[in-house]
């Protein structure tokens, strides 16, 4: 088995062309430098940022689901590899990610989320 062969596979298809492979291996980082970022983001909310005044839960509900969903999309990413990898071997076409559409949508909830927490910190 070959570093570009994912797990699973068992040896199934032909080695795809070394761009597509090496494309997929970008995406995957670029994806795993995302779930990075939500991970540090939410540490940063929770450990850095001043307390609300009012709303002493304020820091842990923005912080804690952006760890969450940091996990989420490590997992995610490396499913989404192994998956295009398999599919670019057996000459398929590979599947739409579900990943953009999910990201977009939290990011957009942890928006309204926090415009929440500074108006109930604000009327406080």
């Amino acid at each position: 088995m070959t570093d570009s062969q994912p797990p699973g596979s068992g040896g199934d298809g032909t080695e795809p062309d070394p761009r597509f492979t090496f494309a997929n291996e970008r995406t995957f980082l670029a994806w795993s430098r995302t779930a990075v970022a939500l991970v540090v983001a939410g540490l940063g909310v929770v450990q850095l940022l001043p307390p609300f005044p009012g709303v002493p839960w304020g820091r842990h509900v923005l912080g804690v689901p952006l760890i969450a969903f940091g996990a989420v999309v490590a997992v995610a990413a490396y499913r989404e590899w192994v998956r295009n990898q398999r599919a670019m071997r057996l000459g398929l076409p590979l599947a739409r990610s579900a990943m953009p559409l999910l990201l977009a949508a939290v990011i957009a909830t942890m928006a309204l989320i926090s415009a929440i927490v500074i108006l109930a910190s604000a009327l406080r």
